[in-house]
């Protein structure tokens, strides 16, 4: 059942120049829906509305209907809470600006372990392997993969959080009614996100259209939702970049993984590296860090984890007790650039770690 003050808060969103800044200081004034919608022009003025949009609430409510935001939602199957909802989650709820109003599709609790894994759309096989291996360990350890469905690197860390049966979070930049999920070739992902007990989420109502301008917000609820944002690929200028500009002002960790000096996708991931973000190599650095003692806590098993053919090989020659690198590509017979490629992905994984000096164990 729909609280009986939100079908005239959503109403207020459809109003020019009523943004989350405003419809907040609206929601505490009022308290009541029904009678901030029905309030005189001085109510909002008195209360520091500007006056432009006052002027906008008065001219254009008339051609809204609060019911009939209310009966939208139900069509497109989409819920709604409100910043003053017990269940809004509360990571969300401590960052500057929280949206008033979430709308989401699926199920969405307060997630107090939660993971922000953003990078580019134009990723190379490198960033595939990581974002995937790295956001599937994390699922497998119980972080919910937050991410916000667009192409590249935000795809493969719903798919891969989704491949480990784990919770994943896709944060969209429009409303959330079947013809406005975007973009339309992650529709069917963002279905299975929902299926899988995951949830989409926005604070923008049914029928607004993803722009430009939308995501830069957007990119503070992935962040805000998160104890931390880690970073896979992006490139100087890149929106993952705003990303971490909202987590360090929600006071919210950062991490990186090192790239390829020679890819211009690599050059923002590297920059945050330089500039204090924390460099990751496997799972363990995120989970350590964030300080995470369940997760800690859990106990992995070979079967746990999905290997390739050629990582089985590796994990096959190595015991607990250290082995250099050189024995390994020797017994292998695998180049040594693909056994350090691979040495990596297996530490990513969670499965080996580098003992130093060129030596390398199972954990």
């Amino acid at each position: 059942m729909i609280d009986e003050n939100l079908p005239y808060w959503i109403a207020f969103t459809k109003i020019t120049n009523i943004g989350p800044i405003r419809l907040t200081k609206i929601m505490k004034g009022f308290k009541s829906g029904k009678v901030a919608w029905t309030a005189k022009a001085a109510d909002f003025i008195s209360m520091g509305i500007e006056n432009s949009a006052v002027t906008a609430i008065m001219d254009e409510k008339k051609f809204i209907s609060p019911d009939k935001e209310c009966e939208i939602l139900i069509q497109e199957k989409v819920s709604v809470l409100s910043l003053f909802d017990s269940n809004y989650p509360r990571l969300l709820k401590e960052i500057p600006n929280p949206p008033p109003l979430l709308y989401y599709r699926g199920t969405i609790k307060s997630y107090e372990l939660a993971l922000g894994v953003v990078g580019t759309r134009k990723v190379s096989s490198y960033g595939k392997m990581i974002a995937h291996d790295l956001s599937y360990t994390l699922a497998q350890r119980g972080l919910a993969i937050v991410s916000g469905l667009a192409l590249g690197i935000d795809a493969i860390a719903h798919h891969a959080a989704l491949e480990a049966k784990g919770v994943t979070l896709a944060v969209l930049g429009g409303g959330l009614d079947e013809y406005n999920i975007y973009p339309v070739a992650n529709r069917a992902l963002a279905h299975t996100i929902i299926e899988s007990g995951g949830a989409l989420i926005s604070e923008y109502p049914c029928g607004t259209q993803s722009l430009k301008t939308h995501f830069p917000q957007r990119n503070r609820i992935i962040s805000g939702l998160s104890l931390g944002t880690l970073v896979i690929e992006a490139p100087e200028k890149s929106g993952a970049l705003i990303t971490t500009k909202f987590a360090l002002e929600q006071n919210r960790d950062i991490f990186a993984v090192p790239q390829n000096i020679y890819n211009e996708n690599a050059k923002g991931v590297n920059n945050l590296i330089k500039m204090g973000a924390k460099l990751v190599t496997c799972a363990e650095d995120i989970i350590e860090e964030l300080n995470i003692e369940t997760a800690v806590n859990f106990k992995k098993t070979s079967g746990d984890i999905v290997f390739a053919p050629d990582e089985e090989l590796l994990m096959s020659l190595l015991a607990k007790e250290p082995m250099h690198i050189d024995s390994i590509i020797r017994e292998s017979k695998i180049s040594a650039a693909k056994a350090n490629s691979l040495l990596s992905m297996l530490e990513i994984k969670g499965a080996i770690k580098n003992a130093g000096g060129g030596m390398y164990c199972k954990i």
